[in-house]
């Protein structure tokens, strides 16, 4: 198992190709996708690689076929890109592309589903319940509600099983701001996670592979006034980050192995990002996992390469290069 600091990404040899990128889409995060995607490219043609950025549109299809882009990088967040559906389209089409295929991409795009094959693999998990909007209205929403309180005291998060980029997510710290939550939850999605509150350093652990296994990238710690919601995610000022994170060597550890048992376990591929919080303890707490991160200015995988001292746009042409030799099932 690799560990941040250990081992460098290894630099797979480089063919020519035509990449395409795809970026936008429809969901909540299509601006947090067009300015990733845009980053990426500019990255990859700095190095002299052919990139062509496209959008998600009915010409899609039309346009892999006649182009046949010698790879896909879907950098698509939300639930087209993240939930496996554009993933399985490419492997109908026969194209190969960068990132976990359509199953993990199922498996990690569900928060409950990943927790808890994360449990099951050993890791730290804060306790959760998943439920659905169609369960309050058949149940009674006050009743629900007292139920979770019972089981899982304040304070909560309480945010989309399915989603990210923090939309809809809300800390819950009085009990009358709970149905608000649930509320602003179910906005962005049918099912809520509602899951007990770990204190701690939060960290991001961002993982690539390039065909020589999983390594861990430095940690990269978030101190954010308040939430650390989509606003402090995306525009810069609100957030400040440390990277490498501020940890003892020990927590740095087990913070990189926690990602790699995440990439391991959930069958990820080619880059993989853990959010996770580490206790007074310096125990990691596996939060969720992201198969298609963020790449844009204020993004954590680039800032965590950068801090290991990768240039973005080597690191992005291995990682192109190592999709192209996979083989899919």
């Amino acid at each position: 198992m690799h560990a941040a600091g250990s081992d460098a990404v290894p630099i797979v040899p480089i063919v020519p190709m035509e990449l395409l990128i795809l970026a936008g889409g429809l969901s909540h995060e299509r601006d947090v996708s067009l300015r990733s995607g845009r980053r990426v490219a500019e990255a990859l043609r700095g190095l002299g690689m052919s990139v062509t950025v496209r959008d998600v549109d009915a010409s899609l299809l039309g346009y892999l076929e006649s182009a046949r882009p010698d790879v896909v990088w879907p950098i698509l967040h939300g639930s087209t890109g993240e939930d496996g559906s554009i993933r399985d389209l490419l492997e109908l089409v026969g194209v190969p592309y960068v990132g976990t295929d359509s199953a993990g991409s199922r498996i990690a795009w569900s928060k409950p589903v990943a927790k808890t094959l994360m449990a099951r693999a050993g890791a730290c998990t804060p306790e959760f319940a998943s439920l659905p909007q169609s369960l309050f209205r058949e149940v009674g929403a006050q009743a629900v509600l007292d139920i979770v309180l019972q089981r899982l005291p304040l304070p909560l998060v309480v945010k989309p099983a399915k989603g990210g980029s923090a939309l809809g997510v809300s800390v819950v710290t009085d009990t009358d701001e709970l149905p608000r939550a649930m509320v602003t939850c179910f906005s962005y999605g049918e099912n809520a996670l509602l899951e007990q509150v770990v204190t701690g350093t939060e960290l991001a652990v961002s993982v690539v592979d390039v065909g020589d296994g999983p390594v861990a990238l430095p940690a990269v710690e978030i101190s954010t006034e308040g939430a650390y919601d989509y606003d402090a995610r995306y525009n810069p000022g609100r957030t400040e980050y440390f990277a490498p994170a501020r940890l003892t060597p020990k927590a740095e550890r087990a913070a990189a192995e926690l990602a790699v048992l995440a990439h391991r376990t959930l069958g990820l591929s080619h880059l993989s990002r853990t959010d996770m919080i580490v206790d007074s303890d310096g125990v990691p707490w596996f939060l969720e996992v992201n198969v298609a991160p963020g790449m844009t200015e204020t993004s954590l995988l680039p800032q965590a390469a950068q801090a290991g001292g990768r240039s973005l746009g080597e690191l992005y042409r291995s990682i192109v290069a190592a999709a192209q030799l996979t083989k899919r099932d």
